[in-house]
């Protein structure tokens, strides 16, 4: 739902670069490139990106009162 602010797995801390990541894949960006230029080298790093799902908004829709 929200991106980890630390890797699942070595701990570099990886939050703070969600939104340029977002942004740039957007405008249609190639991602291995970006991966690289945000410095996320290691696989573990690059899995947590690939892989996540942005579903904030839609939980936010059942938010209890």
């Amino acid at each position: 739902m929200i991106v980890p602010v630390r890797c699942w797995s070595c701990g570099k801390p990886i939050g703070h670069l969600w939104e340029q990541y977002r942004e740039s894949v957007e405008k249609g960006e190639n991602r291995g490139k970006l991966l690289d230029t945000l410095g996320l080298k290691r696989y573990c790093c690059r899995a947590v990106f690939m892989g996540h799902v942005d579903l904030i908004d839609a939980a936010a829709q059942f938010k209890k009162f």
